[in-house]
């Protein structure tokens, strides 16, 4: 990988590990499911006046607008306003690899190796772990927001099937006009949940970090993370893009740590480490395994 794409894999597994601290931000002053809605909106107008629409049926478009988009973001903004602290939600959210794998085997029927199995019983005994700590002042997690982050990431392994079945796009436009289809039904749940008076009230009395925030999950985590990453997978082979990611927990733990004063209980941390040993075993456990049998020849 040249020098400039190593930096520009850094940006963006900075900018979405802490997108998760911006999120706890923007729901500091603002309700979710207004949040959502405004994200969306950002990201999806003007953009769609000058972006072509990706030339895939529009019943992929909705499939994957409903799983990456819409249940992913209502889920984790949800988890995180009832009790998730950013830096497990970063983390817990990395689950998706475990879900994705599953439903390939059951849909597509895709081989899942020892490792994948070995990795998921792995993870899966971390995130029991972190699933034990109880809400402890201001950063600590609830049982509803960690299972509310569970149910976000088996939406973003959806979102990954479908966007499998969808083949090679323009991830761009497949970004901007996915974005279409979560803002009505954002918008409607904003106002089932949150109410016109609440909706209201956040939107007369908007602070600067607000706005900040919606503008970057707009721009930064979704127009800009979403669109160079597919740039690098195109150049590069997915083994070598695609482990990156498991960066993103650490800068989220790290950064919700320093910016927010999280701190988690010692069996969360412990899970932590745990989930991130199976996340590893999934990644590069085939790759190690093969090394030591040649080694053996």
């Amino acid at each position: 990988m040249q020098a400039k794409d190593r930096l520009l894999a850094l940006a963006i597994i900075v900018v979405w590990g802490v997108n998760f601290v911006v999120i706890k931000v923007g729901l500091a002053g603002m309700p979710p499911m207004l949040l959502g809605t405004l994200r969306f909106c950002l990201v999806a107008f003007p953009a769609i006046f000058f972006i072509p629409r990706p030339r895939i049926p529009w019943r992929m478009l909705l499939a994957y607008g409903a799983t990456i988009s819409l249940g992913q973001f209502v889920f984790l903004f949800y988890a995180m306003a009832v009790g998730m602290p950013a830096g497990l939600a970063s983390l817990v959210l990395q689950s998706q690899v475990f879900f994705t794998l599953a439903i390939a085997a059951l849909w597509l029927g895709e081989p899942i190796r020892w490792h994948n199995i070995a990795g998921m019983a792995i993870a899966a005994g971390g995130l029991a772990l972190i699933g034990t700590g109880a809400a402890h002042g201001p950063g600590g997690m609830t049982a509803a927001g960690f299972a509310l982050t569970l149910c976000a990431a088996l939406c973003w392994a959806s979102g990954n099937i479908v966007s499998k079945k969808i083949g090679p796009v323009d991830l761009l436009g497949l970004v901007v006009w996915g974005a279409l289809i979560p803002i009505i039904p954002f918008a409607l749940l904003s106002l089932w949940f949150e109410g016109p008076a609440r909706i209201g009230t956040a939107l007369t009395h908007v602070s600067g970090t607000g706005i900040f925030a919606v503008c970057y999950l707009a721009f930064a985590a979704t127009l800009f993370g979403y669109t160079m990453w597919g740039r690098l997978l195109t150049r590069y082979a997915a083994s070598k893009v695609a482990p990156l990611t498991l960066l993103v927990p650490v800068v989220g733990l790290v950064s919700s740590h320093m910016l927010l004063g999280e701190d988690l209980a010692l069996a969360q941390w412990g899970g932590a480490a745990v989930v991130m040993a199976g996340l590893l075993l999934n990644v590069f456990g085939g790759r190690l395994w093969a090394s030591r049998a040649l080694a053996r020849r």
